[in-house]
């Protein structure tokens, strides 16, 4: 069974899995702000420091890619990659959305009475009024493909008026008064992205072979990164 360690950074969670095939061997999760580059590191030292294991004890390393912070996945892919360079390892990339929506029905399968009839709309808050999201059935197929949008009571409206739909992250926490409206929809509350989640969609690709070339690969931002206003007296 491979060994894989998965880093997902993509939203203002920081957290680490090292799963062996589809078993979650041990993890770290953090949800303090603005601290990934800090976190990370000791998080990865942590898990092999206890396994007694290091990078080269490794079958493949896997990271959400995106979309979600621009910040939080440079310092998630390139932790990754170096990793990965450093020892001759295979990357594989996952989309965060798609990690999401697993998480979700993991999280739902045995709590929510036909499960089967919903569709899976995991979303992460993009700032101001836009949200990254996606939808997927139960069967982990695309419905629709990921967008940065502006939620509005209107969203959705032409699924939601026959088919029921199951949102979470903090992106569906932003526009659960415009969604909510609808009989249709149901809440995930307090869902947060975990590395865990990408154990399954990383064991498939590994079997399949579906790696990233390490000395090119990029996150995917989706939206192209707007620097703020430097705050530093005197450069403004």
């Amino acid at each position: 069974m491979a060994k894989i360690l998965h880093i997902e950074t993509a939203t203002q969670i920081c957290s680490v899995a090292l799963s062996e095939g589809e078993n979650i061997v041990l993890s770290r999760t953090s949800a303090v702000k603005n601290a990934h580059s800090s976190i990370l590191t000791v998080f990865i030292d942590e898990i092999f420091r206890e396994t007694g294991l290091n990078v080269h004890n490794l079958d493949a390393v896997s990271v959400s890619m995106g979309p979600g912070s621009y910040t939080g996945l440079r310092i998630g892919v390139s932790a990754a990659k170096g990793l990965c360079y450093a020892a001759d390892k295979p990357l594989i990339a996952i989309n965060t959305l798609e990690a999401m929506a697993w998480g979700i029905i993991k999280n739902t399968s045995e709590n929510v009475e036909n499960i089967g009839d919903y569709l899976f709309c995991p979303m992460i808050d993009a700032r101001r009024m836009e949200v990254y999201s996606a939808i997927f059935n139960l069967r982990m197929e695309s419905i629709r493909e990921v967008r940065a949008e502006i939620i509005d009571e209107y969203s959705f409206a032409d699924i939601l008026s026959n088919q029921k739909m199951l949102f979470a992250g903090d992106g569906a926490e932003k526009c659960k008064t415009s969604l909510q409206a609808s009989s249709n929809s149901l809440f995930l509350d307090a869902f947060e992205p975990s590395a865990s989640y990408l154990i399954e969609i990383a064991n498939r690709k590994f079997n399949e072979g579906q790696f990233e070339n390490v000395a090119y690969f990029e996150p995917f931002y989706l939206k192209d990164f707007i620097a703020g206003s430097p705050k530093v007296k005197g450069l403004i």
